[in-house]
């Protein structure tokens, strides 16, 4: 590929079915070392951002939880409104509205500063966990070998976009944070 411009990135959050009996990732951690193997985690499926936070999350903590893989994002979250997973990590855009409406709680967010759209959470370094950090991010690139010409053109206006205050307020909005740092194709 090459590389046109990174736009978006987004922190998961850890979150947890409402009835879990934790109100933060230490007490998590707690919980889950007295059930060993009894929690679960869900995620969109095995080998995803999603999965992989799962397991450094186990292997920093030294938890042993079951992976339950999903065929997406949409049924691991239901499952987890639903009390059949007791966790999950899951970007903020995609978690945003149901924390927000109470359906899960989230203990922590998996970026090395706070989410600006959850501001009141730690990150999971504040939560104890060192060197816990995992973004999600989205950028355009196009096939390998695309023009230079073409490249900068489609950057620029990849740039012009993101200066427009209703497209950044919609992207804010969802979740997802606005990257200035990434946007030229070097950079990236």
């Amino acid at each position: 590929f090459s590389p046109i411009s990174l736009f978006v990135q987004s922190a998961s959050v850890l979150s947890v079915h409402p009835s879990m009996q934790v109100a933060n990732a230490k007490q998590l951690v707690a919980l889950a070392k007295t059930r060993p193997g009894q929690l679960t985690f869900s995620s969109p499926g095995s080998g995803t951002p999603n999965h992989l936070s799962g397991e450094l999350f186990k292997m920093l903590t030294g938890i042993d939880m079951q992976h339950v893989p999903y065929k997406g994002a949409a049924p691991a979250m239901i499952d987890l409104m639903g009390g059949q997973v007791q966790l999950f990590f899951q970007t903020g855009p995609g978690s945003l509205a149901q924390i927000k409406a109470g359906k899960i709680r989230a203990l922590a967010v998996t970026s090395a500063v706070r989410s600006p759209q959850l501001p009141e959470l730690p990150t999971m370094i504040e939560a104890g966990l060192p060197g816990f950090e995992a973004n999600g991010w989205n950028g355009l690139v196009a096939p390998a070998g695309t023009p230079k010409a073409l490249i900068a053109k489609l950057s620029a206006e990849v740039t012009r976009v993101m200066k427009d205050t209703v497209v950044l307020q919609k992207i804010t909005e969802t979740g997802w944070e606005p990257v200035t740092l990434g946007a030229t194709p070097e950079q990236f």
